[in-house]
């Protein structure tokens, strides 16, 4: 209960000033991140975020679809770029990022329903998932073979013309 709490406080403090901050910095660095607010039980109804879908005519799949289509780098993983909640979702950042392209990312762990959503799409049960010229590349092990093979060089900087951002 008293961490439950203190998640809620420590989101009350550090929210939107700090969202827009870390969404300004993100984009001077190449970096795409999408931000939600946790709907987990510990938070309070007030709070929760609400489904944006449930009352459109936009699904879930016409969202990945639209994600995948717009960003020519496109991860589904745990956390962001610059604070993967996972080791599998930091060695694709890691392996991205040392090619120079812009990544555009979501945190499927703030949004149960587009994890299904994500995973239906792709038919592919794990996450890190990557996207590249709006082609399902796989996940971390992938995205390193492809890295260690000069294939993802290919993909990302020959022929498909990809933004390049300076390595940092």
């Amino acid at each position: 209960m008293a961490r439950s709490l203190a998640n809620t406080v420590l989101k009350g403090i550090i929210g939107s000033h700090h969202r827009a901050a870390t969404c300004r910095t993100l984009c001077q660095q190449g970096t795409i991140a999408y931000y939600s607010v946790s709907s987990d039980a510990g938070t309070h109804d007030d709070f929760k975020s609400t489904s944006k879908l449930a009352d459109s005519d936009i699904s879930l799949k016409d969202v990945v679809e639209k994600d995948v289509k717009e960003n020519p780098v496109m991860i589904y993983m745990k956390g962001i770029p610059e604070a993967p909640a996972c080791g599998f979702s930091s060695l694709a950042v890691r392996v991205l990022k040392a090619h120079g392209v812009p990544i555009a990312s979501r945190n499927i762990l703030e949004d149960q329903e587009l994890k299904s959503g994500v995973k239906a799409f792709s038919h592919w049960p794990t996450f890190p998932q990557i996207f590249i010229n709006g082609e399902f590349i796989g996940g971390s092990d992938i995205i390193l073979n492809m890295h260690q093979s000069g294939e993802l060089t290919e993909k990302t900087q020959g022929r498909h013309n990809l933004p390049h951002c300076p390595k940092g």
